[in-house]
């Protein structure tokens, strides 16, 4: 076993941040499970038959109440689980509270320092004792299989796969496939249309604005807002901001978001010119250094600077702490002012994730669609990793509408049904798949 190990508690049931307020997140829990039909009829359907027995799944993925309803469904369908958080701030201490007082072994609490951080993955990655190691990961940046990967490469014989949630946790493994550095199968759960044009258009559409009005209490409409990116993120983010009536400022590399972006109305400017006249600016790109020294220099006072898209480094924050921080002063948790060349510049979370910093994250529902995907994941490879080579894969066709059509109900959606002479003249079953593999809904 690697010598790190003795960073990890093998006597530790959890660690969270105040257990007391377990019952407060059960309340919440309790009222999340009605809005996320997805994963409620999963636990339905595949429960009985217990698909997961045997599995040991290590999680790394924001500790929400949305996320313990997801640790729930695992353990309801015969998973062992333990779990971190893929970020400092995103922890609701009353879900990580409540999922602990269920027995489930989780190692978060909001505030971590990032070296916490570190030693969080860490405990998830044995489940009693060091015979008894991880055997499936489900990820959210990478953080959790870098760990495994780099640090313990003896444990990956026992894991039979990955799923991952994020656009920066799949750039990662794409780049091991191309290195021929992946040992396992991975399912790329982000690109699944019922993930990546749902939670991160939609769920953005409605985090963002509340994020922002929760920490600063400033009023949206009238004010000029930059969003970095225009893709699933920076699409959602562009229309939360416009729908409390911001003016929206798109910023871009690509020719085609950024035409998008244009005839969908937005102007499209360089970065360096457009924090110039910005009252918001907002990173949605999953790409380090949109916001750098240049930028800070050129913005106006009391501009407000944060980030929807993944990792701090989207913000060049070390600059900013390097350059300006004794003038940096905390107004309350995850909201800070620093002073640059005389004007106020804010900072939220840090330059880590607003949503989940300054706000509760995406809603319920729009969860369900993305946790509903993870658990088809985790089902798939833990069943049959043997059909699978170590490359990257997304979920069938058929398993990605399956998961729309578990939502529908809840919103009063009715489909129609193909008659025979349409499904006829279209060549496809009246039961679907609907769209080819390449379709760009």
């Amino acid at each position: 076993m690697s010598t790190v190990t003795k960073s990890i508690d093998f006597s530790l049931p959890y660690k969270v941040a105040d257990i007391s307020l377990a019952d407060w997140g059960r309340k919440e829990i309790r009222l999340a499970e009605a809005e996320m039909p997805g994963l409620m009829s999963i636990r339905k359907e595949y429960g009985p038959s217990q698909p997961l027995k045997g599995a040991r799944v290590a999680g790394c993925l924001h500790m929400t109440i949305q996320t313990a309803v997801l640790i729930e469904t695992l353990t309801a369908l015969g998973a062992e689980v333990k779990w971190s958080s893929c970020n400092i701030f995103s922890t609701q201490d009353h879900a990580a509270a409540a999922i602990a007082a269920a027995g489930i072994g989780v190692f978060a609490w909001k505030g971590q320092t990032q070296e916490e951080a570190d030693w969080c993955i860490e405990q998830t990655l044995f489940f009693g004792g060091k015979d008894k190691p991880l055997n499936m990961i489900l990820d959210d940046g990478g953080d959790l299989t870098n760990m495994v990967l780099d640090t313990y490469p003896e444990l990956v014989q026992h894991v039979k796969g990955i799923s991952e949630e994020t656009t920066t946790g799949v750039h990662r493994l794409y780049e091991r496939v191309a290195k021929g550095t992946l040992p396992m199968p991975a399912i790329n759960v982000n690109d699944s249309v019922t993930k990546s044009k749902f939670d991160n258009k939609y769920g953005c559409k409605e985090s963002l604005v509340d994020s922002i009005r929760r920490a600063t209490d400033v009023m949206l409409a009238g004010k000029i807002a930059v969003v970095g990116g225009y893709g699933d993120v920076g699409k959602g983010s562009a229309a939360s901001l416009a729908g409390a009536g911001c003016r929206v400022i798109v910023t871009e590399i690509d020719p085609i978001c950024a035409l998008q972006a244009a005839m969908d109305g937005f102007e499209v400017k360089k970065m360096i010119d457009a924090v110039q006249e910005a009252d918001i600016i907002v990173t949605a790109s999953g790409c380090r250094d949109l916001i750098t020294g240049a930028h800070f220099e050129k913005m106006k006072d009391k501009a407000i600077v944060c980030n929807i898209g993944h990792f701090d480094i989207e913000i060049d924050i070390a600059w900013l702490n390097t350059n300006f921080g004794h003038t940096k002063d905390t107004i309350k948790p995850q909201v800070d002012i620093y002073n640059v060349n005389g004007n106020d510049i804010i900072i939220l979370a840090e330059g880590r994730l607003v949503n989940l910093g300054c706000a509760t994250g995406h809603p319920s529902f729009v969860m369900s669609n993305s946790f509903s995907n993870q658990t088809l994941a985790q089902i798939e490879l833990w069943l049959n990793h043997k059909n699978y080579e170590n490359k990257v894969y997304v979920l069938p066709k058929h398993l990605d509408e399956k998961v729309a059509r578990l939502h529908l109900a809840k919103i009063g959606v009715v489909l129609d049904e193909l008659t025979t002479a349409q499904s006829d003249y279209l060549g496809i079953t009246k039961e679907g798949p609907y769209k080819a593999d390449h379709y760009r809904y």
